[in-house]
């Protein structure tokens, strides 16, 4: 018997590019491709980008945006999605009308707001159109600890006040909360997960002195979006996504000469059968 069309794990992702190579719908498809699930892209918005920050971006039409869903949900069959970087409150209500519009599975949001060299990726503007709009649609929204504090308007300093704000999160719509806590200075790198059943729990891993952390959070919600497409549960989809995130970042690789790129293929190699 033939293999069923459409029976492999496919994801989305909707974000920018990177012309780096290191962030954005780059890492995300390297991300998705290391996870074994076939990925597409709607891309919002194209950046000149590199290790030393961001030299210009520009966003897409909306005809274009519109086209690109309906084209790829008049063909594959997505199981999971994720967004990435969506430049501004225009943007970012194109895409909430398109995923309303199309069956894509579970929506894991990553809020991109910042470039990891200080370059504005989300207008002031949109970010209360993604807490709005956006984050009701979220299964599961990825915030390190400043886009946490730009959604709650709360300065985040302890593991309560981390708590505090998950709770604030879900308040919005959104189901799953992962704040992400590597923008703290301890020692280890701690993040809350607050579930929509209620479970709580932390998970922590050495900080790795490096600067060469540029894509984390875009790699972190395409390793998540990944295993849940596989049909991985949300707490085991977020175990797998930090653990993969930890060995990108501790198994280095030298490209650029500013916050480097992380090493996708790194949790493959560490779990290959020797």
């Amino acid at each position: 018997m033939a293999e069923e069309i459409n029976a492999f794990p496919q994801t989305l992702t909707i974000a920018g590019t990177d012309s780096g190579g290191g962030a954005g719908v780059m890492a995300d498809i390297k991300t998705m491709q290391e996870r074994h699930v076939f990925s597409a892209a709607v891309i919002v918005a194209v950046t000149a980008q590199n290790t030393l920050g961001v030299q210009d971006f520009s966003a897409l039409s909306k005809k274009l945006i519109d086209e690109q869903f309906a084209s790829v949900a008049g063909d594959l069959k997505i199981r999971a999605c994720k967004t990435g970087m969506l430049a501004d409150a225009e943007h970012v209500e194109i895409v909430v009308e398109n995923l309303k519009k199309y069956d894509l599975g579970p929506l894991i949001v990553d809020p991109v707001m910042i470039a990891k060299g200080g370059a504005p990726l989300l207008a002031d503007d949109a970010i209360n159109v993604v807490k709005r709009d956006l984050l009701p649609l979220a299964t599961v929204v990825t915030p390190n600890l400043p886009e946490a504090e730009r959604l709650t308007e709360m300065t985040i300093k302890t593991n309560e006040d981390m708590q505090k704000a998950a709770k604030q999160l879900r308040a919005t719509g959104a189901k799953n909360i992962m704040i992400k806590g590597g923008h703290g200075d301890t020692e280890k790198v701690t993040d809350y997960v607050l579930l929509a059943d209620g479970k709580e729990f932390w998970l922590s891993s050495p900080r790795v002195d490096t600067v060469r952390t540029h894509g984390t959070g875009d790699t972190l919600s395409s390793a998540m979006t990944a295993e849940i497409a596989k049909g991985q549960d949300i707490e085991s989809a977020i175990r797998v996504a930090k653990d993969f995130v930890e060995a990108a970042i501790r198994n280095t690789i030298q490209v650029g000469r500013g916050h480097g790129p992380l090493n996708h293929w790194a949790y493959g190699e560490e779990h290959a059968v020797k």
